[in-house]
């Protein structure tokens, strides 16, 4: 069976589309028009082979690009599927209802993939895995933990939870990091006009005086010429930059040194620092939960604090963990996780709420880095406006200056 999209209208003459399984293009049209629904059109939905070997293939469009599932949409999704499952609805029907409420092209093609897996036998958690690019490992293996468990709705409403946690920290810092950002352009466009177009025409001026200029006039007009003849070196050496650091980033030399530059940064590092605990702490917490093995739930966090340096750590605690010691004990040994971390895990290890623990070490470092970049952000905005008002006064004071001295010669 194939998964079609189909458009029509019903009885009343309004428009209905949807996806549905049929053999074929003519045995979905018999079985649409019995429920009094007269077809347009049927195609066959994204879902298909074509598109399966793309997604698997990584291949880049911008269509797709448009199409990406947002972490808000897989969140909903969750949800909803955690609701129906809730019910006691059989899987199957439960994800024929989701795919026909989800409005988002690409899930909602995804969905009726997975609906058809699960149909041929698949589990759930199979199913999902086919799709790396929607559901991420640490996904795919709670849902599987889920399942083997029997709590599977319980499982999912974690998922939703542990995923709008994140895409609202995600949102926050965004957002608190736009206006600056705005601002940094802002200045970098006027200063460039200033300098391509206004600066040249004033200085003709004072090239027809044959004057002695002063020190910052003097400064403008060799940084004016510079920007107009010479920014295409600029443009190279940026473009040259950006190819040197790619490829470097891509060695496992290059990786290390740069993740451990960005921890040692001056506040920046410490924030990537905290946002990479919680992101584990939290991670950790909602696959322990979920009845995910502990070595396991160790194998999966290592991938998600996206730090070669802090991927080292949990790994090699993870080593010590196999071999029978505690948590805290080798995550303390690795000097790369707050004391108070080592210490809130060593508590709840010994009193049995490990979970909880790791739930509130999440929390606290959520609260920091939020904290912590409104801080930034805040100051940022005064810094960014004196900076770029200092940039237009120089330029202003290095043209008037000039024109007063001219006007005292005059006298």
């Amino acid at each position: 069976m194939a998964l079609y999209a189909y458009k029509g209208f019903d009885a009343r003459g309004k428009n209905v589309s949807g996806l549905k399984d049929a053999e074929s293009p003519k045995s979905l049209r018999a079985v649409l028009r019995k429920d009094g629904i007269m077809v347009a059109t049927i195609e066959e939905s994204l879902g298909d082979k074509k598109a399966q070997a793309v997604e698997k293939a990584g291949a880049f469009s911008l269509k797709a690009s448009m199409e990406r599932v947002s972490a808000q949409e897989l969140a909903v999704s969750t949800r909803q599927l955690a609701t129906l499952i809730g019910a006691a609805i059989p899987l199957v029907d439960a994800l024929t209802a989701l795919v026909d409420q989800i409005e988002h092209p690409r899930l909602r093609s995804v969905y009726g993939q997975i609906k058809q897996r699960v149909n041929e036998g698949a589990s759930l958690a199979d199913a999902m895995a086919d799709h790396p690019k929607v559901f991420s490992g640490l996904f795919v293996n709670m849902i599987r933990a889920g399942e083997s468990s029997g709590a599977l709705d319980v499982v999912l409403i974690r998922l939703a939870d542990f995923t709008e946690n994140q895409a609202k920290l995600t949102q926050k810092i965004v957002g608190a990091m736009f206006y600056p950002a705005i601002m940094v352009m802002m200045a970098v466009v006027v200063v460039g006009i200033m300098m391509t177009f206004v600066v040249p025409k004033i200085v003709k001026i004072f090239e027809n005086q044959k004057a002695a200029l002063p020190l910052p006039t003097e400064i403008l007009i060799l940084a004016s010429d510079g920007f107009r003849n010479f920014w295409w070196v600029v443009v190279l050496l940026m473009i040259g930059a950006a190819f040197w650091f790619t490829r470097f980033r891509k060695t496992v030399d290059g990786r290390k040194k740069i993740d451990q530059f960005k921890l040692k940064m001056p506040f920046f590092g410490e924030v990537m620092r905290m946002l990479a605990v919680a992101r584990f702490t939290r991670t950790l917490s909602t696959l322990l939960g979920s009845g995910v093995p502990l070595l396991v739930a160790f194998e999966i966090v290592k991938n998600i604090v996206n730090n070669v340096i802090l991927t080292e750590a949990i790994e090699q605690a993870r080593g010590s963990i196999q071999e029978g010691e505690s948590i805290a004990a080798p995550l303390k040994r690795s000097g790369q996780f707050p004391p108070i971390v080592t210490h809130m895990i060593a508590v709840g290890e010994k009193s049995g709420q490990l979970e909880e623990m790791l739930g509130k070490i999440a929390d606290a470092y959520d609260s920091q880095v939020e904290s912590r970049v409104m801080m930034v952000t805040s100051l940022l905005e005064p810094i960014l406006i004196i900076a770029m008002g200092a940039a237009v006064a120089f330029i202003v004071f290095a043209i008037l200056l000039p024109m007063l001295q001219m006007g005292s010669f005059a006298k």
